[in-house]
C-alpha cells in the first residue's frame, strides 16, 4: 500500500494523468468534429428529401396547421351541439289543408297551416278567403292540441303536422 502511495507522488503519474487528459480531450474535439459533420449531413439529407425545403419546417408547420385544424373542428362540434339543442324549439314540422270555404268562390283558396316544433308545440294559421275579404286566425297548438275550438281543416292540418317525420337531427353515433 507504501507503494502506491509513493507512486501517486511521482512525477511518472502526474505525466501519466496529463497524457490521459490529452487523449481524452482530443477524442472529444474529435467526436464534436464527427457530430458536426453528421449534423450537417442530416440537414441536407432532409433538405433533398424535402425537394429543396427543409422538411423538419414543413413538419412544424404542418402540424401547427393540424392542431389549428383540430381546434376548428372543436368549435364546430361545440357550434353544431348548441345548435341541435336549440332545434327543438324551432319549426319543424309542417302541415298544410286547402279547402274551399264557401261555394261561391271557385278552387280552394282557404287554407290551414300547422308549424309545430318538434315537441308538437307551435301554432296553426287558417287563412279564410271569400269574394268580398280574406282573413287570417292563428290558434296556439301546445303537444299536437289547441285549447281554443279549431276546424276540422285545421285538425286536420295538425294531425298532418304530428305525422310528419322528416325532422333534421344531427345526432352523435
Amino acid at each position: 500500500m507504501e507503494t502506491m502511495l509513493e507512486f501517486l507522488k511521482t512525477d511518472t503519474f502526474l505525466i501519466v494523468n496529463v497524457v490521459i487528459l490529452c487523449v481524452l480531450f482530443i477524442g472529444f474535439i474529435v467526436m464534436l468534429l464527427k457530430f458536426h459533420a453528421i449534423h450537417k449531413n442530416y440537414k441536407t439529407f432532409l433538405k433533398k428529401l424535402g425537394n429543396g425545403n427543409n422538411i423538419e419546417e414543413d413538419l412544424e408547420n404542418y402540424m401547427y396547421r393540424v392542431e389549428r385544424v383540430e381546434k376548428q373542428s372543436a368549435e364546430i362540434k361545440n357550434l353544431i351541439d348548441t345548435l341541435d339543442a336549440n332545434m327543438d324549439n324551432c319549426i319543424q314540422k309542417i302541415g298544410i289543408v286547402r279547402y274551399n270555404a264557401f261555394k261561391d268562390t271557385g278552387s280552394d283558396l282557404s287554407f290551414a297551416l300547422a308549424m309545430l316544433d318538434e315537441k308538437n308545440n307551435g301554432v296553426v294559421l287558417n287563412g279564410i278567403y271569400s269574394r268580398e275579404m280574406s282573413n287570417i286566425y292563428a290558434k296556439p297548438v301546445e303537444n299536437g292540441k289547441s285549447k281554443y275550438t279549431i276546424s276540422d281543416e285545421e285538425a286536420e292540418a295538425i294531425q298532418k303536422a304530428v305525422e310528419n317525420t322528416q325532422i333534421y337531427k344531427v345526432r352523435e353515433q
